[in-house]
């Protein structure tokens, strides 16, 4: 199963802080635990490390996500498709079209019950928005790394560092 590869993430998570590491692993296992036939998309970037589950492989199809900012160690729970569902607390940031998100410092700061129903519905918004795959062609519970960029804003920094 997919939520025991963590090779990849933990090289990517590894120069932030143990506090970020511990949060951001935190609520991937939450996910996990409650998505284990969807995949997680790890995508390492220039200013974010985010990964997210989808029903597929394809960011689009994305439900939440976990991001880690490198300027700031920001660690955001988000939607993909946040917009779209319902909020009735209004706890969700963000004002665009389409993503929303909590800021994520403590284990406390995620309303777990609240956000498992967010994810609910979320999950099938994604689904209703998929195009039909063939059956031979689906992935379930599997790890992919999507991209690594090869110049990266170091965390906490400005400064641009070579990922090796």
């Amino acid at each position: 199963m997919s939520k025991k590869d963590t090779k990849d993430l933990l090289k990517f998570l590894s120069p932030f802080p143990e506090e970020v590491q511990s949060i951001a692993l935190w609520l991937r296992e939450f996910i996990w635990d409650q998505y284990p036939e969807s995949n997680e998309l790890i995508y390492d970037n220039y200013n974010a490390l985010a990964f997210g589950w989808s029903p597929g492989d394809k960011v689009g199809d994305t439900f939440c996500s976990i991001a880690v900012g490198r300027s700031s160690y920001n660690v955001h729970f988000g939607f993909y498709w946040g917009a779209m569902i319902a909020d009735p607390k209004k706890i969700l940031l963000g004002n665009g079209n389409q993503y929303r998100y909590l800021l994520i410092k403590t284990k406390s700061d995620l309303p777990q019950a609240y956000i498992k129903k967010l994810m609910k519905e979320a999950y099938a918004y994604s689904l209703a928005k998929m195009k039909p795959v063939p059956t031979d062609k689906v992935i379930k519970g599997t790890t992919i790394t999507k991209s690594i960029s090869a110049v990266q804003r170091k965390p906490g920094k400005l400064t641009l560092k070579k990922y090796k």
